[in-house]
């Protein structure tokens, strides 16, 4: 790519003001497959003037305008869908076939869904039939620092850019520096689609670095950040003294409760589900609980699902999981592996190591452990890997009090064929997010979580009205 040590400022591609290169690792062979730059101060003060000197035009664009854009947007993203894929999957693991179904349409899912939204959305309302001179105006909030992660690249940087873009809010993008280049990708679609000078701009940078400047700029009014709880608390912290709008999508520690009387399939779902994207995703269901009766048929199933999980470097096509990816990721969940061994859960299936045959590569062993206990590390960290705890459970009342006995609260699941249990359980489970039955959320609902998992609402038209200021008004007349 030629960008890739480049910015994107003011509608142009920049060099940094001053080169600081930085290394993007393939992580199926641990080679160099890319160099970037890392952005300074002044490259974040310059993306953000930008930002600032170009929202009072955008803001007032017209709605026709602003839609006619996001619908060219994705076009262009389509059209660029191959380019997405093999960035995605060079630079985070993910193997090409998800690459290009999973991850890459992640994004044009979100995009077509907030085209959708945004149609109909009413910007001015009136207040109701008992005051008809009031009115509620829904106005952008103003220049934004979007903070994406790794995992998910183009889930994350749509759920931000789009529904800022459609409402009239600037931005700043700073991708994670471990997986930059999809972002730098779709930057250049950005480009392409023709949005005005400064409404979209993107630097490259660390957390200390780019994230922080970002986080405490004064000109900044909004930080949406997706990622670690651990970094989403240090972004909260340094966003309070200009108290600036925090949005979070954090981590999560997701229950999958099985009652006995779950289809047959339950099993079988819970662990794939677990170990898709390498086991790196926050809404992942890594505690599978399971009713006594049911336990040890489920344990066995568990170890056969697991043990049939194929594994592959990134650029093979088939149906595998890839590498995890980085050397520090795969460093914790080896040290958590290591840990649920010591603290006496059983192994049933993969364990510490890199699996048969790979030498090299952050390739690990898909792993479930049985007997797990809820007060375990391994049932309370974020493991953020293809690792399984399975714990049983004797009554409704006690799997709900292990599901909610965790600083998280993102997804939960629910399997079993009584309805009236099953809402029950929906109700009674502390998270943003229950899905029953395998039933996959549907187009524009949103996403989020309670508790340590976040604050605020991605998709749909809550992803919209995340990026909204809301100002009441009294005597207006038509």
């Amino acid at each position: 790519m030629a960008n890739n040590r480049q910015f994107y400022i003011n509608g142009q591609w920049l060099n940094p003001v001053v080169a600081n290169d930085f290394d993007v690792i393939n992580p199926s062979n641990e080679e160099v497959c890319a160099t970037i730059s890392l952005g300074s101060q002044a490259d974040t003060d310059a993306a953000v003037a930008a930002a600032k000197a170009a929202f009072p035009a955008w803001a007032a664009v017209p709605h026709a305008e602003k839609l006619s854009l996001l619908k060219k947007l994705l076009e262009e993203y389509n059209k660029r869908a191959d380019d997405m894929a093999h960035a995605i999957s060079l630079e985070m693991g993910a193997p090409i076939d998800l690459a290009k179904t999973s991850q890459v349409g992640a994004g044009s899912w979100h995009i077509n869904n907030f085209i959708t939204a945004f149609e109909s959305f009413k910007f001015d309302r009136m207040l109701g039939d008992h005051a008809p001179n009031d009115r509620i105006l829904m106005e952008p909030i103003g220049v934004c620092a979007m903070i994406t992660p790794w995992n998910w690249p183009m889930n994350q940087v749509t759920l931000k850019c789009v529904p800022a873009i459609a409402v009239g809010c600037t931005m700043v993008l700073k991708p994670s520096e471990i997986a930059p280049l999809s972002s730098i990708v779709f930057t250049e679609i950005m480009d392409a689609v023709g949005f005005p000078d400064g409404v979209y701009n993107m630097v490259n940078g660390d957390g200390v670095g780019v994230g922080t400047q970002l986080s405490v700029h004064p000109d900044v009014d909004m930080v949406s950040f997706t990622g670690s709880t651990r970094a989403g608390t240090l972004i909260t912290k340094a966003a309070a003294d200009t108290v600036k709008r925090v949005s979070l999508e954090l981590g999560g520690k997701g229950a999958n409760i099985i009652f006995a009387d779950a289809d047959e399939n339950a099993v079988k779902r819970g662990v794939l589900h677990c170990m898709q994207n390498s086991g790196q995703s926050c809404n992942a269901p890594s505690r599978m609980m399971v009713e006594r009766s049911a336990y040890d048929a489920a344990l066995k199933t568990a170890a056969e699902v697991a043990n049939s999980v194929k594994l592959g470097p990134a650029d093979k096509e088939g149906r595998h999981i890839g590498p995890v990816v980085s050397q520090l990721q795969y460093n914790k969940i080896q040290d958590l592996i290591k840990i649920g061994i010591d603290e006496g859960a059983r192994l049933i299936a993969g364990g510490l190591g890199r699996p048969d045959g790979f030498n090299r590569g952050y390739f690990v062993r898909p792993t479930v452990f049985a007997d797990v206990t809820n007060d375990m590390e391994i049932a309370r960290q974020e493991i953020f890997g293809p690792v399984l705890s399975i714990i049983a459970f004797d009554t409704e009342e006690d799997a709900l009090e292990m599901a909610n006995d965790t600083v998280y609260g993102l997804t939960n699941y629910v399997q079993t064929q009584d309805h009236a249990k099953a809402k029950r359980c929906t109700r009674a489970l502390r998270s943003g997010m229950v899905e029953i039955n395998g039933t996959s959320r549907g187009a524009g609902a949103p996403f989020g979580g309670y508790k340590q998992s976040g604050s605020g609402r991605e998709g749909g038209v809550w992803g919209i009205e995340d990026f909204l200021e809301v100002k009441s008004v009294s005597g207006w007349k038509e």
